[in-house]
């Protein structure tokens, strides 16, 4: 996907358009990873790229089911919510970036599928008891649920990207170059990883545009996502 969105023809295709590129943007924040830096926590919080991921599909599952009103599982507990949601970050012991990596790309199939043929003022009634959604509205719409998964998406692409330059110094669109095969230019060279015996620090250097080396064995973002 380039780097920024075609034109659009109307309301409907913008919105899809849209949230289309921001899942992009977040799935390339983990183009060339290892399992190791996937799950990498390199700031003071408590995200990685993975987990990111792995929270982003949750989130599109959650938005489809209350616009379907399909019942979510029942936790009256509240602590035991807040420990659910905190897991949706985290990389569990038996997951790999490849595996989600596809989930999310399940995730986002079912809510293209489910979205589709609704009427985008078609109202979504705000679930009750739920002590972060408001009081004082009764309902959403499908519009408001669209621009909402793409504010929640823009706003973890954003800090996948401030994660990923923690980890080796990539930045977006460097990794959107080296990802979707871009030339070299004066403005941009596409990423590189670093050269053997170089170490994960310092991301790339001013003469990585000549480099020829592929991502690292088991980097599972290249292979799941079918770049170049």
């Amino acid at each position: 996907m380039p780097g920024n969105v075609h034109p659009v023809a109307d309301e409907r295709e913008g919105l899809t358009a849209y949230l289309a590129q921001q899942r992009a943007v977040l799935r390339i924040a983990a183009y060339g990873l290892t399992e190791e830096q996937a799950r990498a926590v390199p700031t003071r919080s408590a995200l990685s790229v993975g987990g990111l991921i792995k929270h982003v599909s949750a989130v599109e599952r959650n938005w489809v089911d209350i616009v379907l009103q399909r019942a979510p599982a029942a936790h009256d507990d509240l602590e035991q919510r807040q420990a659910d949601y905190a897991d949706r970050f985290r990389m569990g012991p038996g997951e790999t970036l490849d595996g989600l990596l596809a989930d999310y790309e399940d995730a986002a199939r079912e809510t293209d599928e489910a979205i589709a043929p609704l009427d985008l003022a078609r109202p979504v009634p705000v679930p009750h008891g739920v002590p972060w959604f408001p009081r004082d509205v009764d309902a959403w719409s499908v519009r408001w649920v669209l621009l909402h998964l793409i504010q929640e998406t823009a706003r973890h692409a954003g800090h996948a990207d401030i994660i990923r330059e923690h980890l080796d110094g990539a930045t977006a669109f460097e990794l959107m170059a080296a990802a979707e095969g871009w030339p070299a230019t004066d403005w941009l060279k596409p990423w590189q990883p670093p050269a053997a015996g170089a170490g994960e620090e310092g991301g790339q250097d001013a003469g990585s545009a000549d480099r020829t080396d592929s991502p690292p064995a088991g980097s599972g973002a290249k292979a799941a996502e079918g770049w170049p």
